[in-house]
């Protein structure tokens, strides 16, 4: 992985080579999809009368073909992007773009209906193949401080391109008599503009150049799911991200329909309420960045999840009692009644809420997803996506024509959403727990972090602070870039609240030797296990919360892990925590809450890693104490 450290924020990415290229690839891809399927969509609705297509099912059908190519290439794809190097794989699809726009340009200028519906199954080959090689990218050029900011861009770009697509595409066919050749001439550029863009991609290694290409798609989807599976936060979060697919597809369906028949809407309100989305999705992915500090913070994945049933409900509350005429309003109108007003909030922090909870999964995905399979495991998420989407198709459809009304639909998706999202994060905690973490580090305290560039994103490490209150794992773990497993005093887990929270951590509870020699032996074989797996392993070598405020003698316990596994240890040390709520200062814990009211300013400061041979509990005790009399951050 990349480790470039970001010095301000997501935007100077569009400003870098490593960057910028993909980004505006990713972004004309996304632009000419939409503007060539919605061209063809309002030419053939509006426009042509084809006998064999009717207009009520012609954007149905050319979803369907789009689609269908996920279904049966997605394997494929993935493991061309895991074979070979990702900035060829672009390069190559976008010339293929280039190609199937000059002969979509043909379909459109001799208005050729069957020749179109090839070029849409050919432009969903081509982002088939573009999808698992897009997301593989970013984390191989990127930080992992950086892959929220960069995809939250990309979620941004993608909503953006889709809108700008189109309403570009319904703008030109609106053209009289020449719109179909306006079209055409603007696909090929569109096209030719991607390819040159993506020349300017830096070269991206292959993952696993010696991999045996699997052509059945069937056998090879089954055993990219099956590696996505051995990773279970990475395979809850494909179906999570799947899931999102579903949710988002019934409002996005049908909004044409939601925007005639239930308020009143002529063509250009649909547009609006697409606008409104787009807005909503791209805003909120871009703040993930600022939410989550750089971090891939999937604390705010059940805020998102909250908010999309919240005001996926709300809407449809707002649409009790709305009445309209049989003249269908224009945007003017529309937005001149106030009780539309609430149907676009509704609809944006609905999407805002969607961005929230789609791009801290995408990180996550792409951080602890295996390099060498993270392609393919990625290629899968598109079919998962794909099927989702097509039972949404079906169960949208099913309700609807067993009578209910679109603000019905929506608001049992809103409710089915409760069911779902509540049943993956029970199946996965760590999204809650870190969701009371960025509470803790963001409403009780303010922290600030000085070194947290000293924390590895991979490899075996330990890291050791000061013990300062019943809090500090909270805060170590909302800052560290992936998960870590601490080694705590066993007594705090008869705490209920406490125990329940550090056993969902998988903390390794640990007793003195003489009180219970078995436990004391569990907990440092646990802790080898945990660093021969390659995770990050946090020790308080004091053995116990201060009850003074000071640092106390570190024992000589961590000798014991680093003569069976001899890691970098890395010195941290928690500033302001003495004197909280959570301290013992008052010789008890919490006998007076928020003693210190909110947002009481507290800090850490990481020093440079320790190579273990040079450590001993002496030495560490004195790193410690050197950081903890720096200035707080």
């Amino acid at each position: 992985m990349n480790e470039h450290r970001p010095e301000h924020g997501q935007f100077t990415l569009l400003r870098q080579r490593r960057f910028a290229p993909f980004f505006f690839t990713q972004f004309l891809g996304a632009a000419n999809d939409n503007l060539f399927k919605f061209a063809f969509t309002v030419l053939v609705t509006y426009q042509l009368q084809v006998a064999w297509l009717d207009a009520k099912v012609a954007g149905l059908v050319i979803g369907a073909l789009f689609i269908l190519p996920f279904l049966l290439f997605s394997a494929t794809a993935g493991q061309w992007a895991d074979k070979y190097d990702k900035a060829r794989v672009m390069r190559g699809v976008k010339l293929m773009e280039v190609g199937i726009m000059v002969l979509a340009a043909v379909g459109f200028w001799f208005q050729l209906v069957p020749v179109l519906l090839g070029c849409v199954f050919l432009m969903g080959l081509h982002s088939t193949f573009f999808g698992p090689v897009k997301y593989a990218y970013l984390p191989q050029h990127l930080a992992a401080s950086e892959l929220t900011g960069g995809n939250g861009l990309v979620e941004m770009g993608t909503f953006v391109a889709i809108l700008l697509g189109n309403m570009g595409g319904g703008m030109l066919m609106s053209i009289p008599q020449v719109g179909v050749h306006w079209v055409a001439g603007a696909c090929l550029v569109v096209a030719l503009l991607g390819w040159g863009t993506a020349k300017g991609i830096p070269a991206s290694p292959s993952a696993d150049p010696a991999l045996r290409l699997n052509w059945n798609p069937v056998s090879e989807t089954w055993r990219n799911l099956r590696l996505a599976a051995e990773y279970p936060s990475v395979f809850r979060s494909l179906l999570g991200i799947s899931w999102m697919w579903f949710f988002g597809a019934v409002f996005l369906s049908q909004f044409p329909s939601f925007a005639r028949d239930v308020l009143g809407g002529d063509e250009r309100v649909a547009s609006l309420l697409l606008v409104v989305f787009s807005v909503g999705i791209a805003i909120g992915s871009l703040l993930c960045e600022t939410f989550s500090r750089r971090h891939v913070e999937i604390g705010l994945v059940p805020i998102g999840a909250v908010g999309m049933s919240l005001f996926a409900f709300d809407l449809y509350l707002a649409c009790q009692g709305l009445t309209h005429g049989t003249a269908l309003l224009g945007v003017s109108e529309f937005v001149r009644q106030p009780a539309h007003w609430r149907v676009m909030a509704d609809l944006a922090l609905l999407a805002f809420s969607a961005g929230l909870y789609s791009v801290p999964m995408y990180a996550l995905i792409q951080l602890r997803a295996q390099p060498s399979h993270r392609a393919r495991i990625i290629a899968a998420n598109n079919i998962l996506n794909a099927l989702f989407m097509i039972v949404s198709s079906l169960m949208a459809g099913a309700l609807l024509g067993a009578g209910w009304r679109i603000p019905e639909v929506f608001g049992f998706t809103a409710l089915l959403n409760v069911l779902v999202v509540g049943y993956v994060f029970w199946l996965m905690p760590e999204y809650i727990l870190r969701l009371i973490m960025l509470v803790v580090t963001r409403l009780v305290y303010r922290l600030r972090v000085r070194g947290e560039e000293h924390l590895p994103t991979d490899g075996a490490a330990i890291l050791v602070c000061n013990h300062v209150s019943f809090v500090d794992a909270v805060i170590l773990g909302v800052i560290s870039p992936r998960p870590m497993v601490f080694i705590m005093d066993h007594r705090i887990f008869k705490n209920p609240l406490l125990g329940w929270f550090f056993r969902a951590v998988k903390a390794i509870p640990i007793a003195p030797q003489k009180e219970d020699p078995q436990a004391y032996e569990r907990a440092f074989e646990r802790a080898r296990q945990v660093l021969n797996e390659g995770e990050l392993l946090c020790v308080f070598p004091e053995g116990a919360i201060t009850r003074d405020g000071r640092l106390q003698p570190f024992k000589a316990g961590i000798m014991k892990i680093l003569e069976t596994n001899p890691v970098p240890v890395i010195p941290s040390a928690l500033h302001n925590l003495w004197g909280s709520s959570f301290s013992r200062i008052d010789g008890a814990a919490m006998a007076k809450p928020l003693r210190r009211g909110l947002f009481n300013p507290v800090g850490l400061v990481v020093g440079e890693p320790m190579a273990p041979e040079r450590v001993t509990p002496e030495v560490l005790q004195q790193r410690v104490q050197a950081l903890l009399d720096e200035p707080t951050p």
